[in-house]
């Protein structure tokens, strides 16, 4: 099993819509580490670390979105894996 790390940006409208919950079901359900935020700007930022099959279909999930968001763009960052995360989280 090969480990990959990545930070994701997600645009459009996606705060408000229930999407952090939304990264945070899926993150769970691929069995990924790491954590989304809402940004400033109105997008929204995750990072996370697992399988390289997980994070891939992590992105695949986040660029369709939800029922009530509407995604309009996603930069993809890969990142070196740091282990310091256990779980997934919310940071509010």
């Amino acid at each position: 099993m090969s480990s990959y790390g990545a930070e994701i940006t997600v645009f459009g409208m996606v705060q408000r819509v229930g999407f952090r919950y939304f990264c945070f079901r899926l993150a769970n359900d691929l069995n990924l580490v790491g954590w989304v935020k809402n940004n400033p700007d109105g997008s929204v930022t995750t990072s996370v670390e697992g399988d390289i099959g997980a994070v891939e279909c992590y992105i695949k999930e986040l660029k369709i979105g939800t029922t009530y968001s509407n995604v309009t763009d996603i930069k993809v960052k890969k990142i070196p894996i740091i282990g310091k995360f256990k779980n997934f989280e919310i940071i509010t």
